[in-house]
């Protein structure tokens, strides 16, 4: 079952669209993941390109059951940048962007998750609870799985824009202790570029974000935790190319 419904965060004072995907078979509780850029996940018309990930097929097929919890994204401006962003920076492409991304990680984790583990027929607990997300999304579940490791063990993060907040995260990594069960999934294209349109340095933007999952991997499993990579031959930063990855990232984080 697929629901639509309004949420309003008292941390950035404004209202979320919330795309829930409960499971119509199987024992409830159930487990339960959360998505950034929730529109993205279930429906093509819902999909900012016309293109979903393809989430409520893949899940109905799949043997092991999740609530799915998709928080829609601000689509003003530069509002979207704004709340997916954890560090302020100086330098790249998000330089001067203001970083609203632990006031929205506030709202979610002090806010949202309390909601939906008493609405929801959830786990509440920490090896139940995963967090995922593309692009800026995935630099945000990077942060949250480090930040809020105490009650989030797995992420997963395709082609997550570590970029130019990298050296922040990694700090943060350094400083934190994660439980040795923590897992996440990094991945990038090799044609690598915004939307729909081939970015002409995409080559030198995969190695980098080749650079920048291998290293964050490797604090994952400094700290004990377990983390994979994956390079998609040919991978475009889309949705339709995410969604190529649900059988490999799903079961790494839920099954292995």
């Amino acid at each position: 079952m697929l629901l639509k419904q309004d949420f309003y965060f008292h941390s950035i004072s404004a209202v979320r669209r919330l795309h829930i995907r409960i499971p119509d078979h199987g024992a409830p509780p159930y487990p339960v993941m959360y998505f950034f850029d929730g529109h993205n996940l279930f429906r093509d018309e819902d999909a900012t390109y016309g293109k979903s990930w393809g989430l409520d097929e893949f899940c109905a097929a799949w043997d092991k059951q999740l609530v799915i919890v998709g928080i829609e994204c601000a689509h003003e401006g530069n509002r979207r940048l704004s709340e997916y962003l954890p560090y302020g920076t100086g330098f790249g492409w998000l330089r001067g962007i203001e970083p609203l991304g632990e006031t929205v990680m506030e709202g979610i984790m002090g806010e949202l998750k309390p909601y939906i583990d008493r609405t929801f027929p959830v786990i509440p607990f920490r090896e139940c609870t995963a967090i995922g997300g593309s692009s800026m999304g995935g630099l945000m579940a990077a942060y949250a799985l480090v930040r809020y490791n105490r009650y989030i063990s797995k992420a997963a993060c395709l082609s997550p824009s570590i970029g130019s907040v990298s050296g922040k995260l990694w700090s943060e990594m350094n400083r934190t202790e994660m439980s040795p069960d923590t897992r996440i999934y990094l991945s990038w294209g090799t044609k690598e570029g915004y939307g729909k349109i081939r970015d002409p340095d995409a080559e030198d933007r995969s190695s980098w974000l080749y650079r920048s999952c291998r290293t964050t991997a490797n604090k994952v499993i400094r700290a004990g935790g377990a983390a994979k990579l994956y390079c998609q031959v040919g991978g475009r930063h889309c949705e339709e190319d995410w969604e190529k990855q649900l059988g490999i990232f799903m079961p790494f984080l839920w099954q292995e």
